[in-house]
């Protein structure tokens, strides 16, 4: 089958491309890149007026599944991700059973194969039940398709652990991606520890409890050589340590994400738990240095730690909400509109920060239009304006923020192995 890719604004980073073009894809692979591209028996796809970029890429999703099927499965979640333009997800370990073993990892790459729409990849526990004691068997997940290893959700408190950790993230060249808090600091938080958790009435977590970590497992990296890359980035504090060790030749990587970017612990003077994250939302003065991150380099990737809830979850009191946000559907709308269509940041470097980059951190060979590549691809409508309706997500988790909320710039189409699965706000089922 060809699909032919017709006159959209071609921007690939990694290959210098920033242009008008057509791709024409050929049995799942890029066949060929240029002007004018003619082909007989080809589906076209009017790309005008659209930006058409290397398949998006996000390391750090929660899909629920095996265990949480009521809050996400991998049917609803990669739908939700095409809808949301990625063609390549990471799943996170949190699941029950764990991702601690070979039968889970397995499981979760075939049930996504086969009722998946878009590439799952699971990532394996860093300890056996995210136990934070004992660490998982590494090679037996590698073998069964993980590309890195996470506790997410769980900070690995114990130093002589992440050490054990990170010496084997050096033998094997696989990233730990660490949830960085020290759980003495943060404990009964239930927001940003300032002015506004002081004027709510609700208990703070201080950004110290995020930064504490980092410095640690950075020292650690240090000692060990291990490959550390830090899950969502929220503090200007974490954005300094990570810029130090990079100037240093550590391999130290981070991802920030789209709410971290946008809302302010000002926000929660609502009450709505859908504004309760981990870690929480920060004041201004924390958004304008990840911002400041973002431009300079030190923010690696951005990722949108999809945290799907069910209703009960978070129809409750904020002190005994879940934390967590259904971010898959809105991340790309949301940086365009806040981020891009202000000035703020050029699209190149959404593009860049959306495939090039986190392919690189798991050492994944996509994020680039190159020929012969799997046809993974994700084209935007940057004139499209939507308001945020979280009824009619894919996902089971309704749980935004955002809710509410016009914006301009979503996905337009999203094309996995050369097959259109997602075309103007529908996904393309067989």
């Amino acid at each position: 089958m060809k699909l032919l890719v017709k006159g959209g604004r071609v921007i690939d980073p990694e290959n210098g491309r920033d242009e008008l073009l057509d791709i024409l894809v050929n049995n799942g692979k890029i066949a060929k890149i240029g002007k004018n591209i003619r082909a007989k028996d080809a589906q076209i796809l009017d790309a005008q007026g659209k930006i058409v970029c290397p398949g998006f890429i996000d390391i750090h999703v929660h899909l629920r599944e095996p265990g949480f099927e009521y809050k996400e499965d991998l049917a609803t979640g990669t739908r939700a991700a095409a809808a949301g333009g990625f063609t390549t997800v990471c799943c996170m370990p949190n699941t029950d059973p764990v991702i601690d073993n070979m039968a889970v990892a397995r499981f979760i790459k075939e049930q996504s194969q086969r009722r998946g729409v878009i590439n799952v990849l699971p990532i394996g526990s860093i300890t056996k039940k995210q136990g934070g004691e004992e660490l998982s068997e590494y090679t037996d997940l590698l073998a069964a398709g993980c590309v890195a290893f996470s506790d997410d959700g769980r900070p690995v408190m114990r130093s002589d652990v992440m050490r054990n950790a990170l010496e084997y993230s050096k033998m094997f060249g696989v990233p730990l991606l660490t949830h960085s808090e020290d759980a003495y600091l943060s404990a009964g938080g239930q927001m940003h520890e300032g002015f506004y958790s002081t004027f709510y009435g609700l208990k703070g977590i201080p950004a110290a409890a995020e930064e504490a970590m980092v410095a640690r497992d950075i020292i650690l990296t240090r000692l060990t050589g291990g490959k550390l890359h830090i899950c969502h980035a929220s503090t200007a504090g974490t954005m300094e340590l990570i810029r130090q060790a990079k100037a240093e030749g550590l391999q130290v990587t981070c991802e920030v994400t789209p709410h971290h970017l946008t809302l302010s612990d000002e926000l929660v003077g609502s009450y709505d738990t859908d504004t309760k994250v981990a870690p929480p939302l920060r004041s201004h003065e924390h958004i304008e240095a990840l911002r400041a991150a973002l431009l300079d380099g030190t923010v690696d990737c951005l990722a949108t730690d999809h945290a799907p809830h069910h209703l009960e979850s978070k129809d409750c009191e904020y002190d005994m909400a879940a934390a967590g946000i259904s971010g898959l559907e809105t991340a790309v709308a949301v940086i365009m509109d806040r981020l891009v269509n202000t000035g703020i940041l050029p699209i190149a470097d959404l593009v860049r920060l959306f495939t090039v980059g986190p392919a690189d951190i798991i050492n994944l060979p996509k994020g680039r239009l190159n020929i012969s590549d799997a046809a993974d691809i994700t084209i935007i409508d940057p004139e499209l304006t939507r308001i945020v309706e979280p009824e009619k997500f894919y996902s089971k988790g309704k749980n935004t923020p955002f809710k509410g909320m016009q914006l301009t710039g979503w996905p337009w189409a999203t094309i996995v192995a050369g097959k259109l699965v997602y075309i103007d706000g529908n996904i393309a089922e067989e």
